[in-house]
């Protein structure tokens, strides 16, 4: 694959705004470059693959006697390494003779770099350029156009071991460049591609990449303004999305956070909208609309799940036997919706008007049903300490629908039928 030379790495801004000066080495200036690094340790040359262009702010040469820069110099040649630029002016005063004599003697170009501009800006600008370069000049077969977009969604979804230039370049190369300080959200949807596609380009216009894969569409988009991004994007997505897609949306995360955070958010898109798929809502989904959530407000079913649901079904069966045994015993015999009520009235801060609102009961009935759980369990409702214990085994016992011990079918748990106490 064409690469890079020496030459043209020298001529990027950023490293043009170094102010290099080749000090020698001119007859390997078109040497191809691999990647570009900082370093300030002597001994990494045994760490190098050859086409590296090094970065050093030759602190290390303070002190080091002409042998020791000498054979510094010598092993870096020998590695293969592309060129040594060093920081002129700040911790070194002046590039010493003996590396510029030993980097003449072995053919490296050298280069002192007479203005400070922070390496992590040379090296990524470097990178990109390189990683951008090798992708336009990929051969592509003439019966299909790389889809530079769908590719990258399908690594960082996968949590493909990727670098930041590479994603950037990519990204690029798709039409997708969120400038500094951009909020990102993940967006995992499934339906009908087409319905799903449009409503993901009515939510972010231009502002996103997305794809459409066998049985969902993947997104990563700029949300609509809003201080909470999750809600702006959950929100859009009700009213741009029609029935009949589900849609899953990820957590914030800054365009300036690197690629690991992309891939959180898509990753943790595709794994809310699994679980909005194959367990029952926590509430009543009402109308014929869009189901949207959000992996925040499946953040219990998430933790709760990890490894897949089948992995931790007995354990989490155990869990909920524990905890609301006495409950299922009972739904068992008399056929109420104890475990449910529990659930929702515990997910709305204990809030009576609410509870009944989304049971679509009256406060009295749900004042009763609320009594016979804290009788059964033999705690307050309104008791804090309990509260995480008895929201986590109400959503295990949805999630997987355990009970089995105490009699009480899957079908049962997973009812969203709502029936009086």
């Amino acid at each position: 694959m064409p690469a890079l030379t020496l030459r043209e790495i020298l001529a990027l801004d950023a490293v043009a705004d170094a102010a290099p000066e080749l000090l020698a080495g001119e007859g390997a200036l078109d040497r191809p470059v691999r990647w570009v690094h900082a370093s300030e340790v002597y001994e990494g040359a045994g760490f190098l693959d050859g086409g590296e262009l090094l970065l050093t702010n030759g602190f290390a040469f303070l002190g080091a006697d002409a042998g020791a820069l000498r054979r510094y110099v010598r092993e870096l040649a020998a590695r293969g390494v592309a060129g040594l630029a060093v920081e002129v002016g700040r911790s070194l005063e002046h590039m010493p003779d003996d590396v510029v004599d030993a980097a003449a003697g072995c053919g490296l170009p050298l280069v002192a770099l007479r203005r400070v501009v922070p390496f992590v800006r040379i090296a990524e600008a470097a990178n990109r350029a390189i990683v951008t370069h090798g992708l336009l000049a990929r051969p592509v077969p003439v019966v299909r156009a790389v889809d530079h977009g769908a590719a990258l969604l399908a690594d960082l979804a996968d949590g493909q071991a990727l670098n930041q230039p590479e994603v950037a370049a990519r990204s690029a190369l798709a039409g997708f460049r969120p400038g500094p300080g951009t909020r990102l959200v993940g967006v995992c949807a499934h339906g009908p591609h087409a319905a799903a596609l449009a409503a993901v380009d009515r939510v972010a216009g231009r502002r996103v990449l997305r794809a459409a894969f066998p049985g969902d569409v993947l997104a990563l988009l700029v949300p609509p303004p809003g201080r909470d991004a999750v809600r702006a994007v959950r929100d859009a997505f009700r009213t741009a999305a029609g029935p009949g897609l589900t849609v899953a949306v990820g957590h914030a995360v800054g365009a300036d956070d690197g690629w690991l955070r992309w891939s959180d958010t898509l990753r943790a898109a595709r794994t809310t909208l699994s679980l909005a798929l194959t367990v029952p809502p926590a509430e009543p989904v009402c109308g014929d609309g869009p189901l949207v959530t959000s992996s925040r407000a499946l953040a219990l079913e998430r933790e709760l799940t990890r490894g897949g649901v089948e992995a931790n079904r007995a354990r989490l069966a155990r869990l909920v036997d524990q905890v609301l045994g006495p409950l299922l015993a009972w739904e068992a015999l008399h056929g109420s919706d104890l475990v449910r009520t529990l659930e929702i009235h515990l997910r709305h801060g204990c809030s009576p008007t609410r509870t009944a609102a989304l049971l679509h009961i009256g406060r009295q009935s749900l004042y009763q049903r609320l009594e016979r759980i804290e009788s059964l369990l033999g705690i307050e409702v309104g008791d804090p300490e309990p509260l995480g214990e008895l929201l986590t085994a109400a959503c295990a016992a949805r999630v997987v629908g355990a009970g089995a011990a105490q009699g009480v079918s899957e079908r049962q748990i997973l009812s969203g039928r709502t029936r009086a106490a």
